[in-house]
């Protein structure tokens, strides 16, 4: 285990996990946002006072002969010779933040982007940017890579190519001493309280399950919505709310580092379509071939499976990344 519970986060890693359910305003976490909106909410960089000795980077031995021979094989020129300008927004842990004293980003989507650099032998040369800011870079040239949850849209596609590397989830947490062990449908909600964010897609995958439910003749969920995060949090480990339902990568961090939390249910962040995380180059640049053979070697190598495992996401894990797959239709 390379992550010291006993340090913890120092903004509140329950906290934190809660502001990114009930809210639903931190773009990093929650991406299938519309793209004005995500930029109009994205928050300050957080920093996190996990020290940098015990964070675990996942490194390969030597690059990828096959991701090598793509690269140069497609003309791509990096931005600087010789190495992956690789963008990454940091707000949460276990995607992406800045630990204390450092300035350059841990979590999940940074040791995804180093290990694609090793990859394709590359140095790894990462770049923290508000969310706002990495579209225009992208698409300009300024980074040659964004790994930071971006999910894939069809409307991104327009101007982005894309390697999936995971699978976008939203995730029930209840009490880790609660009797309900699944969530997976709208029986399973019916008469429970459940904390959601306002105008998020989660919110309406629990607005369509209830009207299921009333079409049924059955209860519908209570819908809680909390604006002070601090009370959310309260509410759930007091018992006057049953469950939370979010974006799954901050809750399954704030359930792995305090012990408090169980998963008991994931939904696909597009429900009822599929949504995938993946790694975005500008359109037709050529990298993303390489990018996609890079991942995919790191997934057959199990160097994924160790990033994964190191921030508990398991249960958001692919089988093999796909260039371009389908993404959320243009709202």
């Amino acid at each position: 285990m390379a992550i010291s519970k006993k340090q913890g986060i120092a903004v509140g890693v329950g906290v934190v996990a809660v502001a990114a359910i009930v809210g639903g305003v931190i773009a990093a976490v929650n991406l299938n946002r519309p793209a004005e909106a995500e930029a109009a909410s994205a928050p300050a960089p957080t920093t996190a006072n996990v020290a940098t000795d015990d964070i675990h980077w996942v490194h390969l031995d030597e690059p990828v002969a096959d991701a090598v021979a793509a690269l140069e094989a497609s003309g791509f020129t990096p931005v600087e010779e010789g190495k992956l300008t690789v963008a990454h927004s940091a707000y949460l842990p276990p995607l992406g933040y800045i630990p204390e004293g450092e300035t350059e980003a841990a979590g999940t989507e940074p040791n995804i982007g180093s290990l694609v650099a090793e990859a394709l032998g590359l140095e790894y040369n990462p770049v923290v940017v508000a969310w706002a800011d990495w579209p225009l870079g992208i698409q300009s040239g300024k980074y040659d890579l964004i790994t930071s949850n971006v999910t894939v849209t069809e409307e991104r596609k327009e101007l982005y190519d894309f390697a999936s590397y995971r699978e976008d989830l939203l995730g029930f947490y209840v009490q880790s001493d609660s009797e309900i062990e699944k969530i997976e449908q709208a029986a399973d909600i019916s008469g429970l309280k459940i904390v959601v964010g306002s105008g998020t897609n989660q919110e309406q995958v629990l607005l369509a399950w209830n009207a299921e439910l009333e079409a049924a003749g059955e209860a519908p969920a209570e819908l809680q919505y909390y604006d002070d995060n601090a009370a959310a949090v309260l509410a759930l480990q007091s018992g006057r709310v049953d469950a939370t339902f979010g974006p799954n990568a901050t809750s399954a961090w704030s359930a792995r580092e305090t012990g408090d939390t169980k998963l008991v249910g994931v939904v696909p962040g597009g429900w009822p379509l599929t949504a995938n995380i993946a790694a975005a180059t500008a359109k037709g640049n050529g990298l993303i071939e390489p990018v996609s053979i890079a991942l995919n070697a790191i997934i057959e190598g199990g160097q994924y499976d160790e990033v994964l495992e190191t921030w508990g996401l398991e249960s958001e894990r692919i089988e093999a990344s796909e260039i371009n797959p389908p993404g959320l239709p243009k709202s």
